[in-house]
Formats: C-alpha cells, sequence, structure tokens
C-alpha cells in the first residue's frame, strides 16, 4: 500500500513544535505533501528536511514567512520539478512535483497550494489568475502522465462540504465561479476527488479547515478545502481515506489516503 498525506501546516516549524513530524512518525507515510511553509530554505533545519525515514524537497516564496510547499518522499524521485513555469506564482511557491518512472509507467505526485482571495479583491483576482492557468496545466499533465495531486485547493466544492454554506456564497472559497471551476476539473478534465469517491456522503467528519475566529474548531464550523485529485487509474487505487483530528499541528487538519500501489 502507499499511503500518501496532504497538510497545510500554517508554518513548517510551527507545526514540528506541535508534534506533527512525531506523528509522522508513528504514522509511517511514504509521500507527504505539505503546503504553506511560511519558511526560507535556510530556515529548514536537517531535522525538518530529512524526518521520519522522509527526504524532503521544497518550493520556498520569495517573500519571507508566506506560502511555500514541500514533499517528502521515502524512495527517491527520478526528477523533481520545482514551480509551474509562471513568474507571478513561482515567487509564490506554489508547486512541486516529484516523478517516478518505471518503466513504461509515468507517475507524478504533486504538492500544491492554491491562493486564497479571502483578504482581498486583489487577491481573489490572483486566485482566478491561478486557477485559469493551473487548469490546462493539469490537462496537459493528464495527457503524458498518471498523477496524485495533494494539496490545499482553497475551493468548497458542494454544499455538503462546509457547515454554513448558505451564509458563504459570496465568499472565496465558495464563489459560484470556483464551484463551476471545480466542477470542470472533475468533469470534463477527468480527475477524481479521492475522498469524496470513497466516501460520497460524508458530512462534517470530512472537514479539513477551521477559522481561527469564534468557535470554528470546537463547535466544528469547518470547511473541505484540502484534496487528493488523482487520475481515474490512480484513483481506481484509492482503498481508504481519513482526517486526522487527535491532534491540532495547524488550521488544518491532515488528510490521509492509502492507494495499493508500489512507486517502485
Amino acid at each position: 500500500m502507499l499511503h500518501i498525506v496532504s497538510a497545510n501546516l500554517n508554518g513548517i516549524r510551527s507545526a514540528a513544535n506541535k508534534g506533527f513530524f512525531d506523528w509522522l512518525q508513528s504514522e509511517q507515510p511514504d509521500c507527504v505533501g505539505v503546503q504553506e511553509l511560511k519558511a526560507q530554505d535556510e530556515q529548514l533545519s536537517a531535522a525538518l528536511r530529512q524526518p521520519a525515514g522522509l527526504q524532503g524537497y521544497f518550493h520556498c516564496a520569495e517573500k519571507k514567512g508566506y506560502s511555500g510547499v514541500g514533499l517528502y518522499t521515502r524512495q527517491t524521485p527520478d526528477t523533481v520539478i520545482y514551480g509551474l513555469n509562471n513568474a507571478e506564482f513561482d515567487a509564490e511557491g506554489r508547486w512541486i512535483e516529484a516523478r517516478f518512472d518505471r518503466g513504461d509507467r509515468r507517475l507524478s505526485i504533486i504538492s500544491c497550494y492554491f491562493p486564497s482571495g479571502s483578504s482581498s479583491d486583489e487577491r481573489q483576482q490572483a486566485k482566478f489568475r491561478f486557477l485559469d492557468l493551473i487548469y490546462p496545466h493539469l490537462l496537459q499533465l493528464r495527457a503524458q502522465r498518471e498523477f496524485i495531486l495533494v494539496g490545499d485547493i482553497n475551493i468548497a466544492h458542494r454544499e455538503i462540504d462546509l457547515k454554513n454554506w448558505k451564509g458563504n456564497v459570496k465568499n472565496s472559497g465558495f464563489l459560484p465561479e470556483e464551484r463551476a471551476w471545480m466542477s470542470r476539473l472533475l468533469g470534463e478534465a477527468g480527475l477524481v476527488d479521492v475522498y469524496r469517491q470513497l466516501y460520497p456522503q460524508a458530512g462534517e467528519e470530512a472537514y479539513t479547515w477551521w477559522s481561527n475566529r469564534g468557535q470554528a474548531w470546537a463547535k466544528n464550523v469547518g470547511w473541505r478545502i484540502d484534496y487528493q485529485l488523482a487520475t481515474p487509474a490512480l484513483a481506481a487505487l484509492a482503498r481508504s481515506a481519513s482526517v486526522y483530528k487527535a491532534q491540532r499541528f495547524s488550521d488544518h487538519a491532515p488528510l490521509s489516503v492509502h492507494y495499493e500501489l508500489d512507486l517502485g
């Protein structure tokens, strides 16, 4: 079984201090995609680069204390791709891709951090630009290879994916345009929302993010905005998935999926 974890850490050093890597040691995943590192390359210690028998690869944002993504793998990739070849979003550290090519099989595991548009209209417009950029990129990638993309997509796709959907229809993360984009990705583009495929009726237990305002965590007023998206052949190999909530490492919870797959 291939065990893949995705986690928005809201600061990799903060999450480490809260026990994230101790938890990884107990979980023993094969691949881990992390987002929102909030650290520069020189701030990543040896312990953060190689935790729990894993090797880390990182695409940090140019701006200090902002964004950034990483991938940890137990098996050494053949190639690691940093960024989307786009100046605006590569400066923000939003894409890292590990390629595992064995014989005729071409497979990628990607950690991706979609922009949030909640802070301002300017950032919402940046989010729309990112969606316009990444859609054809994923289509092209799918034509070339199988892949699993894990990450914080910052979109709740359906009403079941957040607690207070009626109150959020005009808010970033649940805008009609964002949800329509997600429907296209899971429709005509042919990608699969792995968790939702396994558990089509899962509601509150599926939430992965809670606002730090009010008592969102205590009342489980959450959103499902962290995903594992896969090409159909790989999605068909998913056997189980879970959201880990027994400990809090950030304002997001880790999403784990087990696939009947061997990277070797």
